[in-house]
């Protein structure tokens, strides 16, 4: 009879391994990479999450790794890139693993190296590279956003296009550094369209302003109608009261991914790893939206139905933002006359 039981249980596991669905998770950490990061000691992480959206996320994953010392450097992207890229061309390697949107930097400057969690699984495509360098850790929704004090939801734009119609002209505010929503739909729309639709924009007499969470708060005040949001943003300000809506009927919807990657030469691979995986894990990514961030995860609930992956078209800001950042830039400052 004990012989039969153990047969079973056997049996049971490996109808679990072979599952398409089956994940690492599910049986809980790879025993080699605890065992490795016990020798380590130590982890290393550099980002450009605010103190109080990374803070949070590592003080659980030392919680539930108390052998682990987990050190965070903490700058803005600019910052972070700058610092990787001078250790590095020092000869270098500090940080174990890396959390920032341009990330892509790093791929192509063979900084990274390629590891797939198991819990990437629950990842779409698009939210992680196709040869393992990163997975998005959490998304940045571009949208349109309105002040539904001045403009009821029927009136809205509804996609881009709407934001050409002549009642509109001088009553929209953008970003002058809306560098990333313009690169993407220059790829998805192809750049004939693009050109002609960004061309067409640059006569609305655009409000400009520097900073997403500035933008939505004039809007909220009523200093405009219309502006190009951050979702995630609005859903907080909605939280508290303001008079804010976004829009999620834009085709496409444009995705900014914080991707999070490991190092090329990693002083602690074993707590890299671990640490990606929790951070990528439904416990990881539920801490992360508790921050009010956007989960890349396709398994935990979005902040709000209407951010359900399901229902919004997206695009991800092309890879080749990190090597013609500059020709974006000079592009859309001549469209728009932005000196």
């Amino acid at each position: 009879m004990k012989f039969i039981t153990m047969t079973l249980s056997a049996f049971l596991v490996l109808s679990l391994m072979l599952n398409p669905g089956f994940t690492q998770s599910e049986t809980g950490p790879d025993p080699k990479l605890i065992e490795g990061a016990k020798k380590e000691g130590e982890l290393v992480w550099y980002t450009s999450m605010s103190i109080s959206d990374s803070r949070p996320l590592l003080d659980a994953f030392e919680k539930k790794y108390p052998f682990i010392k987990a050190k965070l450097f903490r700058a803005s992207s600019e910052k972070t890139l700058n610092r990787i890229l001078t250790e590095t061309r020092a000869g270098k390697w500090d940080f174990d693993t890396v959390a920032l949107s341009e990330v892509g930097v790093l791929v192509n400057n063979n900084l990274t190296s390629p590891y797939i969690s198991p819990e990437s699984k629950a990842y779409i495509p698009k939210f992680k590279h196709p040869k393992g360098h990163w997975t998005a850790l959490y998304n940045n929704y571009y949208v349109i956003g309105y002040n539904t004090k001045m403009v009821s939801a029927k009136d809205a734009p509804k996609d881009w296009a709407d934001f050409l119609d002549p009642k509109w002209k001088g009553k929209i505010s953008i970003d002058q550094e809306e560098y990333e929503w313009f690169a993407t739909l220059n790829r998805d729309w192809g750049r004939e369209k693009a050109q002609k639709y960004m061309k067409a924009l640059a006569n609305q007499d655009i409000q400009w302003r520097k900073g997403h969470t500035l933008i939505a708060q004039l809007m909220s005040a009523g200093e405009f109608p219309v502006a190009i949001v951050y979702a995630h943003r609005i859903e907080s300000m909605k939280k508290k009261g303001a008079p804010v809506e976004w829009v999620n009927s834009v085709d496409p919807v444009v995705v900014s991914t914080n991707g999070i990657a490991i190092s090329a030469k990693p002083q602690h691979p074993n707590a890299a790893k671990l640490f990606i995986d929790f951070a990528l894990s439904k416990e990881g990514q539920n801490i992360i939206r508790k921050e009010n961030r956007i989960p890349a995860r396709s398994d935990v609930d979005p902040l709000s139905p209407r951010m359900d992956q399901a229902k919004l078209k997206f695009e991800v800001v092309p890879e080749d933002m990190s090597t013609r950042f500059k020709e974006y830039v000079e592009e859309f400052r001549k469209i728009f006359n932005l000196s």
